[in-house]
């Protein structure tokens, strides 16, 4: 079965997770993993193949984030900021 994000789905018992979490931590780094309790969704591990990829996730559920990008793109206009050509140019 396939996920929303396009990528093969498991649908794993809690008990079964809990006796062999390691092996469901890396399955999610190729599959998306639904853990259910009594039948119900009731979560999904996140597998990193690298911490690089680990980075990335936490960039993008960070709430500063967008906040910060939007300051960043902001500080030019403002006069606060260099831009990438006056760097280049010198």
């Amino acid at each position: 079965m396939a996920g929303a994000n396009g990528r093969e789905m498991k649908r794993v018992a809690l008990s079964t997770v809990r006796d062999d979490l390691s092996r469901y931590l890396r399955v999610a780094e190729s599959e998306e993993v639904i853990i259910t309790s009594h039948g119900q969704p009731a979560g999904a591990p996140i597998g990193f193949a690298a911490e690089e990829d680990w980075f990335d996730h936490r960039l993008q559920h960070d709430a500063r984030f967008p906040r910060r990008a939007a300051a960043a793109r902001e500080s030019p206009r403002a006069g606060s900021g260099v831009r990438l050509e006056e760097i280049e140019a010198g």
